[in-house]
């Protein structure tokens, strides 16, 4: 059954645009709040935001909705998406809230909601929800003393930043390492400097000053090239980019250069194979990973289990399966020995320990393999489903055909805004642009 506010990762859109707008976040709060209402308890809930302006409006009426159907809320503030999934279990809260749109510009928002063990909803909660959203909720407004209060958690930001950096191998610190942190102006800008700094580091933060618009501009994970320049700058070992709500990374090196996902992933595996953490004898990845991790994890009698994009599918594989480790070349990280989504801080913490640990460079620990030529295009288009058009089945299957087994491609409609991602990857660089241009050109002819 087709969902209607929900997507791959809650509910996004344009902050009072067609969707996203207070009514619905009202509907939100008392349809949600009346769904993980529990016991007899005082039920509550924490909600966490990101740094847009249109944060306050969505907050307070989430707030009015969630007290409407009897739960005390607590805000938290500024806080990263795995914060407040933490706090969830942490405050032992019947619900988790996170107001955000991630990586996307400042004018979009959204709504995660965390079950009270901390993980995001199954599909079948979200569509309960959706129709309740849609219902006539008047009976389930409660009245008098069962009317929820709401409250400031002054002390949620010092909880998570103590959890983060319990994370680290017992007896590390970070003292020696000159760090360079870009907080994308987004949800992790207290938290992540402060975690750091108190572990020893010498840090360098940038994106740590937002004014309510400008959260991932220019900075952050999505514009790697602000964290590299100040790297080159002050002459720092390592760079660390968040994205809007903190719950992926991307590195850089010390010369500048951006690691990926992948690159990443093969360093925690490495790592935590010659430590005995790793679980399931492999990790799980997106079909989006490059065939190069892939035959390193080969090399090292480990697995990769693949699944769709999306990091709640990553965590899902991850616990039907038996894997502790898993994520997504575009950096969101789940170590589930810790966190219960993707840890952007958490994540940075265990290659800074690697890199205690072996005492060698980023730019060394970070290169475990030689990419396969992979090349990524996204095509926007307006509205209909292209990849339906008969001219772009017919591309994709002509693609197929010229790849053969040699290499392996994916198209796939993005689950967060209208484009079509194309990825080919194969030892031919050629060939590989050869197909992704001729499938790009087949879905830009359609829309």
């Amino acid at each position: 059954m087709a969902r209607k506010y929900f997507g791959t990762d809650g509910i996004r859109g344009l902050a009072n645009g067609a969707k996203l707008t207070p009514e619905l976040a009202l509907r939100v709060g008392m349809a949600a709040g009346h769904t993980f209402v529990r016991g007899d308890h005082r039920n509550r809930v924490v909600i966490g935001k990101d740094t847009r302006r249109s944060g306050y409006m969505i907050e307070s009426a989430l707030g009015a909705g969630f007290t409407a159907v009897g739960m005390d809320v607590y805000f938290l503030g500024p806080m990263p998406t795995p914060a407040v999934a933490m706090l969830t279990r942490s405050l032992r809260a019947d619900l988790g809230v996170m107001i955000s749109a991630s990586h996307n510009p400042y004018d979009d928002n959204g709504i995660k909601l965390f079950r009270p063990d901390g993980y995001k909803l199954s599909d079948e909660l979200e569509l309960e929800i959706e129709r309740l959203i849609d219902s006539d909720m008047t009976s389930l407004l409660a009245h008098g003393r069962d009317i929820g209060r709401a409250h400031r958690d002054e002390e949620a930001r010092t909880r998570y930043i103590e959890y983060a950096k319990r994370t680290l191998p017992r007896g590390t610190d970070l003292a020696g390492l000159r760090v360079v942190l870009d907080c994308a102006n987004g949800a992790a800008y207290k938290v992540a400097p402060v975690a750091l700094w108190e572990l020893g580091a010498e840090v360098f933060t940038i994106g740590d000053r937002p004014d309510g618009f400008n959260i991932n501009d220019k900075v952050g994970s999505t514009a790697p090239e602000a964290v590299a320049a100040k790297v080159k700058e002050v002459r720092a070992d390592i760079g660390i980019a968040l994205d809007g709500d903190a719950d992926r990374v991307i590195i850089v090196d010390e010369k500048g250069d951006v690691v990926d996902g992948d690159q990443f992933l093969a360093v925690i595996a490495q790592s935590w194979l010659e430590r005995e953490m790793l679980v399931g004898g492999g990790i799980v990845a997106t079909v989006m990973s490059n065939l190069g991790l892939e035959r390193y994890l080969t090399s090292l009698g480990l697995t990769l289990e693949r699944t769709q994009v999306g990091d709640r599918y990553v965590l899902e594989a991850m616990r039907n399966k038996g894997f502790n480790v898993g994520g997504e070349q575009s950096g969101h990280i789940i170590l589930s020995d810790f966190t219960t989504t993707g840890d952007g801080l958490v994540a940075a913490l265990q290659l800074l320990a690697a890199l205690k640990q072996q005492e060698r460079s980023v730019s060394e620990i970070c290169a475990r393999f030689t990419k396969v030529p992979q090349l990524l295009r996204s095509v926007k288009f307006k509205s209909g489903k292209p990849l339906e058009h008969k001219q772009v089945i017919q591309a994709i299957a002509d693609a197929e055909a010229m790849l053969g087994n040699g290499g392996r491609l994916v198209v796939r409609a993005s689950g967060t805004e209208p484009v079509i991602r194309v990825m080919g990857e194969a030892d031919d660089a050629s060939l590989v642009t050869t197909v992704v241009s001729q499938i790009e050109a087949a879905i830009r002819d359609v829309v």
